[in-house]
């Protein structure tokens, strides 16, 4: 595998960084996930958008303008075999003496991308559904941030693991009305359905805004299908007639179970069938283009 970093394509095992780097350190930095479909960058552009809502997120100067980051991804491509892959990016405040203040004056920033095969989703898994267990949101309040610092995402997926599951699904309290809502998933985005209409959390502060999210409501709305967004009860979790999965790596895939029990008639559904569908040929147009 040949990697990206700091300006260099290098094999990985010949990749180094400094033990001081505030990434290791603090978990002090930002990435993105990027498909790849034959060969092309799937929506690099609003990658490209989040990753800079990142980066000011954190307060780092991006390093590289658009043009530069287009040229070191399709640098990266070409030097990987495989004609459906995803990219990771990684970009790290940098090396410095341990404090937790940022460097004064700032150094260089570590700047690593690599590739790997991106499977579709088996068959057998698009027809039967997932099984995801629910369980308290108790991340902090910046999710709106794709931060290295993934800890308690990792904790809550292993849960997922642990039982079973597919994907733990994040419940938070709601401190005006004493309920509790849905943010996302621990490594996903997650939308319910209800007679019909597609219902999706709002991108704030408590949740991580996918671009698999913003497309699947792009085909929604272009394909006259019913969708609110707004907060999402738990309840309404509970009595959904279907649940939805999304990420840059799984797509769309249906939740067939939830907490032991079965989501709607615990088969994938016609809302799954459609956006599935939608997506799958929105991916190949936009890939002909």
């Amino acid at each position: 595998m040949t990697i990206y970093l700091n300006g260099q394509y290098l094999p990985i095992a010949e990749a180094k960084i400094s033990v001081l780097d505030r990434g290791f350190i603090f978990g002090d930095g930002v990435y993105e996930v990027i498909p790849v479909y034959s060969r092309r960058p799937f929506r690099l552009e609003e990658h490209l958008r989040r990753l800079q809502h990142s980066l000011d997120g954190i307060r780092l100067a991006n390093p590289h303008s658009n043009a530069e980051w287009v040229a070191i991804v399709d640098g990266l491509v070409a030097r990987n075999a495989g004609e459906d892959l995803y990219l990771y990016l990684h970009i790290t405040r940098g090396a410095a003496r341990r404090d937790h203040a940022f460097p004064n004056p700032p150094v260089a920033p570590t700047v690593f991308l690599m590739s790997n095969p991106l499977p579709a989703p088996p068959a057998e898994l698009l027809a039967s559904g997932i099984a995801c267990i629910t369980a308290p949101d108790n991340r902090w309040l910046r999710c709106d941030i794709k931060s290295i610092a993934l800890l308690p995402n990792v904790l809550l997926r292993q849960m997922a693991v642990d039982a079973g599951c597919a994907e733990t699904i994040l419940i938070r309290p709601e401190s005006m009305t004493g309920g509790e809502f849905m943010t996302e998933g621990a490594a996903s985005n997650i939308f319910a359905v209800k007679n019909g209409t597609l219902l999706a959390p709002p991108k704030d502060n408590l949740m991580l805004p996918g671009i698999t999210y913003d497309v699947v409501l792009e085909l929604a709305a272009a394909n006259g299908i019913p969708c609110e967004v707004r907060r999402v009860t738990k309840e309404e979790i509970f009595a959904a007639d279907e649940l939805l999965l999304t990420s840059s790596t799984k797509e769309v895939l249906a939740i067939t179970q939830l907490d032991g029990k079965p989501v709607g008639n615990g088969k994938p559904g016609a809302m799954f069938a459609r956006l599935h569908k939608l997506y799958q040929d929105f991916k190949r147009d936009v890939m002909r283009a």
